[in-house]
Formats: structure tokens, C-alpha cells, sequence
């Protein structure tokens, strides 16, 4: 009964976003009639992303064993699964629309969980495309002193988070 209230919201929602950029439209207000413009964009942008995305996910899941990803991001991993982590969020595109389908496909095939937390705060903070731009528009030294100042920290914080769920006998459903 709750995923159809909450599917029904979703709904509601959904369509009263549509109708307020419709009105917009009929009333010639431009700050929605901007809203709708930027909300295209970003749908056109998503539909060129995704696709690739989700067969690249879809890749990794088939061909990627369970046992080396266990190995490298596993329980056992050391700080090499930290860094494995930090190394695929670098190349990680689409956001964080293509990030936890990765975490995901990590949790799945048995990745440490603070690795996992590690890969999803690096994904935030350090995609290569988003790293370029910023040290094209900030400089290099701007983006070098961001990365020095903010990896350790996202890797303490996962190692925190992580330890912490552990402790609890956290439990992600698989449902």
C-alpha cells in the first residue's frame, strides 16, 4: 500500500510540474517559461548519457567477477580498495545518476562498505570531466589544493561511516 501512495505522489508531482510549465507558457511568465527550457535541456542531456551508462553498468556487472572485485575493494582490501574507489569515481560520467547504480553493482559483488562510501563522496568531488572544467576556469593549483584537502577527508569519513554501520550489523536490503 505505501509504494502505491508514494507512487501516486510521485505522479501528482510530476504532473503539477508539467501543468505549472504549461500555464507558464499560455501566461508568457519567462521565469517558467526558463525553467522549462533548462528542464529540456537536462532531459536531452540525460537521454545521451544514460543509455551508454547503463550498458557500461551492465558490462561491469557481467564481466567483472564477484571475486575480484572482493579481492580488490573487499573486506581484505586494505587501503588499495580505497584507492581502487577513488580511481573509478575519477572516471565515472553522468553523475551521480550513473554513481549508485555503480555503488550498487560494488555492494552487490561484495565491496567493503566504506569503500563503497568512498567511491560515492570521490564520484562527487573528483570526476575527471568536472576536475577539467574546474581547473580550466580556477587554475590548477586551486583544483590540487581541493583534491589534497578533500580526498583524505571523504576517506576518513567513509572509513568512520562504514566502521560505524559495521559495528551496528548494518545491513543493506537486497529488495
Amino acid at each position: 500500500m505505501k509504494n502505491k501512495k508514494t507512487s501516486m505522489t510521485l505522479w501528482l508531482l510530476i504532473g503539477t510540474y508539467l501543468m505549472g510549465l504549461v500555464i507558464a507558457r499560455q501566461v508568457a511568465w519567462q521565469p517558467g517559461i526558463t525553467m522549462g527550457l533548462h528542464w529540456s535541456e537536462f532531459i536531452k542531456g540525460m537521454v545521451k548519457v544514460f543509455p551508454c551508462a547503463f550498458v557500461l553498468i551492465g558490462l561491469f556487472e557481467v564481466w567483472i567477477k564477484r571475486e575480484t572485485v572482493e579481492r580488490t575493494m573487499g573486506q581484505a582490501s586494505g587501503w588499495g580498495g580505497f584507492v581502487w574507489a577513488l580511481l573509478l569515481a575519477g572516471t565515472t560520467v553522468g553523475g551521480m545518476f550513473v554513481t549508485f547504480p555503480v555503488a550498487h553493482a560494488l555492494h552487490a559483488k561484495r565491496a567493503k562498505l566504506s569503500v563503497i562510501f568512498t567511491y560515492v563522496g570521490a564520484a562527487a568531488i573528483c570526476r575527471l570531466p568536472m576536475t577539467l572544467f574546474e581547473a580550466g576556469y580556477l587554475g590548477g593549483r586551486f583544483t590540487l589544493v581541493r583534491f589534497v584537502v578533500s580526498l583524505p577527508l571523504v576517506v576518513l569519513s567513509s572509513i568512520l561511516m562504514g566502521g560505524w554501520l559495521e559495528r551496528c550489523h548494518y545491513r543493506i536490503s537486497e529488495g
